[in-house]
């Protein structure tokens, strides 16, 4: 699937700023780079500053003899007992692995193919997978071990579409409430809202660069860091982030493009009063309470390998992300990474302050 480009044709101030200004800071940050992102070998390689800091965690994974991970082009999460499940496009759309990398499961096969959006959920005693998946124009309800308890396709109701292949769910998200909300990121650009009862209710949005418009909303989360919960969507191909009132009113923007603060945001997590943002654009952006800057993580200073999932193994260095795709917490605080890469990269960064 074509993603948006981060060029000079869609916005000439990013480009000067990505290939003009940056490249003073990306050859001052080079020259350190094999003692702050590589590490030596044998010896553990941090990431971060502040209250953030985190060791990647290299070789995190190990698949079963003669499994490999296909396209990763999805999400990442982490249910009550630890357990970490990653996307793929492959009849294993869902794998899941423990916290120390080792395989559990893989299930999905009917999601094969565009599953992209995912969280986990607890519902009373029990915890529920939502997804999202392009190539079925659907988003559903699954138990833990992968049985559907419902699949939703494109909402009429909303007067967007003409056919059920216009709608290309990318994210899903739930308010406190048990309301939930659905972005279509690669189709029509719209938000749509639901009942707890799984009811349609109503659409904002639509393709545009004016406030509560939208290039690509990617993903979606609840914000509750406020008294009031809001409605945040990465606005990727737009560079920023937008919030909303539960009922869809426009509240704020982010610009991401001042300070190189974010490039193409595609994906992010809560944790206490902090946010997390995978950036296609090669890296993690970690914003405090107030939105302001903690840190980056493993920023990529070569923008050829940036948001491309063609990038060879033998190319990927432990220390510096290429398309952050999927991020999400776990309880001690460690975050999981899926990258969007042809052949499959999931990454661990364990949390060390």
């Amino acid at each position: 699937m074509a993603l948006p480009i981060d060029d000079a044709s869609v916005n000439p101030r990013r480009h000067f700023l990505r290939h003009g200004g940056m490249a003073l800071a990306a050859t001052a940050l080079a020259a350190r780079l094999p003692e702050l992102a590589f590490g030596r070998p044998g010896q553990p390689l941090i990431l971060g500053e502040r209250n953030h800091r985190y060791e990647w965690v290299r070789n995190w994974a190990k698949l079963p003899e003669g499994m490999t991970y296909g396209a990763t082009h999805g999400a990442v999460q982490v249910d009550s007992q630890g357990r970490v499940y990653f996307n793929t496009d492959t009849e294993n759309a869902i794998i899941v692995f423990d916290a120390d990398g080792r395989f559990i499961r893989s299930m999905g096969r009917e999601w094969k193919g565009g599953t992209h959006g995912m969280i986990i959920r607890r519902e009373g005693r029990e915890e529920f997978i939502y997804l999202t998946n392009l190539a079925r124009s659907e988003f559903a309800k699954l138990t833990l071990n992968g049985d559907v308890v419902w699949a939703k396709g494109y909402p009429e109701a909303s007067g967007v579409y003409t056919k059920k292949e216009e709608f290309k769910p990318t994210g899903i998200s739930f308010a406190p409430s048990g309301e939930f909300y659905v972005t279509d990121g690669y189709g029509k650009n719209f938000v749509h809202h639901y009942s707890a009862r799984g009811e349609y209710v109503n659409s904002w949005g639509g393709k545009g660069t004016e406030d509560g418009k939208f290039n690509t909303p990617h993903a979606i989360l609840v914000d509750t860091r406020s008294k009031t919960p809001m409605v945040l969507v990465t606005d990727r191909a737009n560079h920023r982030l937008q919030w909303f009132s539960l009922e869809g009113k426009h509240l704020r923007t982010l610009d991401g493009v001042a300070g190189d603060l974010l490039r193409l945001p595609a994906t992010l997590a809560q944790r206490g009063t902090d946010i997390v943002i995978g950036d296609l654009a090669g890296r993690l952006t970690i914003l405090d309470r107030d939105n302001k800057l903690v840190t980056h993580l493993g920023d990529n200073v070569d923008p050829k390998k940036r948001a491309t999932n063609k990038v060879p193994a033998a190319e990927w260095l432990d220390g510096q992300f290429i398309a952050p795709h999927g991020v999400t917490w776990d309880s001690k605080g460690n975050l999981y990474v899926e990258e969007w890469m042809a052949i499959g990269r999931v990454v661990k960064l364990r949390r060390v302050a």
